[in-house]
Parts: C-alpha cells; structure tokens; sequence
C-alpha cells in the first residue's frame, strides 16, 4: 500500500504530514502528523495512527472507539506528505464534529456526486415508510425484481447509446445506470466505501 522507505521523513525533523479524508463522502476529516513508527503501527493494524507532538504515538479512537480504518495511503510528489482514505467510525474531532474543518454557521463544501448519493440511498431505506414521503428509491429498495428488471434496461439501453456513438444519451444512460446498480448494491448490504476499496486492491495488484 505505501513503501515507507520512499518517504522524505528528513524535511520534517521525523514526521511527514497526513491529510485524512472520508473515502466515503470526500471530506477532509484532520490533518495531523505521523513517523515511521506511527505508520508501521497503521499498516500493521489497518487503523490511523500518528504522532502527536505532545503525547507521542496516538492510536487513532483508541480511547473513543472513533477509529479510522485505512482504505488507502498515497505519499504526495514530493514523499514528505500522505493522503490518508479512511472509514472513520465516529467523529474526526475533539469538539465531537465529523471533521476539524467544521465552522458554525457555514455549511461544509459539496461531497462527490457518488458520495453523495450513496448518502441519500442510505437515508431513504433507513427512512420509515409509514411517515415519509412516497420515494422511487424506497420502492426500488423493497421490490427485488424491479431492481433487477431496471438494471437489465438500463444496461441495455447504454449499451445502444454507445452503439448509436451518443454521447449525450450515453451519460445519461450510464448515470441512470449507476444510480441503480449503487441502490441494488445497497439493498445487500454494499455502500460506496466498499466499492472504492474493492478497485483500490484490485489498483494495487
């Protein structure tokens, strides 16, 4: 995942910088630092660990049980700094907020458009039927077939917007696509994070 002997640890008198960021929805969670010890101990155990300045090797949820596990680890152009994709369990902060990067008052920046909608999947099945509005994910959500049966025509139609050469219908044949292939998913158990570390091993091999 990351070769720790390509990393500039001299820059920073022993420590690069780690950028941790939500695999799932994209946001930065922290920055912190980490040595060579510290990122032995995350690949050993495939949780974040970095070092404080203070209080030396820290165990990222350790104490809280807001760990973070490891998706990905990729070192910058440079090797003195690292960007960190986790699974966080629970808040990224001390203040308790999901990430260091909240301001009261301001909303935070968009996530990705996957993300984001991986988020809405999620929220509409969690939703209760009896006191939420009608919602096409939701009766995705509870009618096997009919996931099945879109996929079918959605796939299909995509492929003859590709055999047509157009381009337009192609994007969105394919979003419609994706939309409900990500709900099928779901209704197994399988959010976006899952499919990101799936394609980041299969990157890595």
């Amino acid at each position: 995942m990351l070769d720790l002997d390509s990393l500039d640890f001299s820059k920073g008198n022993g420590l690069v910088s780690v950028v941790t960021q939500d695999a799932t929805t994209g946001d930065v969670l922290m920055v912190a630092f980490a040595d060579r010890e510290a990122l032995e101990a995350t690949l050993r155990t495939g949780e974040m660990h970095y070092r404080s300045r203070t209080r030396g090797l820290w165990h990222k949820g350790g104490t809280s049980g807001n760990v973070q596990r490891v998706v990905s680890l990729t070192a910058d152009c440079d090797s003195d700094a690292i960007l960190a994709q986790v699974i966080p369990a629970g808040p990224a902060c001390h203040t308790g907020a999901t990430t260091c990067f909240t301001v009261p008052g301001i909303a935070p920046p968009p996530s990705d458009a996957f993300a984001a909608l991986d988020i809405t999947i999620a929220s509409r099945a969690a939703a209760d039927p009896a006191t939420s509005p009608p919602s096409y994910t939701r009766t995705l959500l509870e009618n096997r077939n009919l996931r099945m049966k879109k996929i079918g025509e959605e796939g299909a139609e995509l492929v003859l917007a590709c055999a047509d050469n157009d381009p337009e219908r192609a994007t969105s044949e394919a979003a419609d696509l994706l939309y409900h292939t990500m709900v099928a998913l779901h209704a197994l158990g399988i959010r976006l994070s899952d499919v990101r570390e799936e394609l980041s091993r299969r990157a890595g091999g």
